[in-house]
């Protein structure tokens, strides 16, 4: 079973993950044109470029923080309810905060397909929701 409490710990987490995500892309831009002599390999140009960019690093730490409340609260809850929850509301913040910042979002299907996606996150997770009247039945059963 699923509480509310791990529901809404897997929502946070794709707020965490979703909302850094244009922030990440922007933070990134200018990775590509890097030119790097023989001595330095591209790679570490690319992660001495990008760490020395607050405006990579910001964003990427709130995204490390939702990675981490990810992992704590995988602890005690049921792994096929984690992962649709977590990953699609990603999905959905980051066409969220895409609005916000005044980027392109994507088209209409983009849209439905984002509604249909929440709408059948939110079908499983009442479906696997702990029912507390329930709770004294269960334990008599024992």
């Amino acid at each position: 079973m699923l509480s509310a409490w791990q529901a809404l710990s897997f929502l946070l987490v794709g707020a965490f993950w979703g909302c850094t995500n244009p922030f990440l892309k922007s933070g990134s831009k200018g990775v590509e044109q890097l030119k790097t002599d023989s001595v330095t390999p591209k790679w570490l140009s690319e992660i001495f470029f990008l760490l020395t960019r607050w405006q990579y690093v910001v964003p990427f730490a709130i995204n490390q923080c939702g990675s981490l409340v990810y992992y704590l609260s995988l602890g005690d809850a049921d792994i096929s309810m984690a992962v649709p929850i977590a990953n699609s509301t990603t999905f959905m913040w980051t066409a969220l905060t895409q609005v916000a910042l005044g980027e392109e979002a994507g088209n209409r299907y983009t849209l439905i397909g984002s509604v249909l996606v929440v709408v059948g996150v939110g079908l499983c997770v009442c479906s696997k929701l702990e029912d507390p009247s329930a709770a004294p039945m269960a334990e008599g059963i024992k």
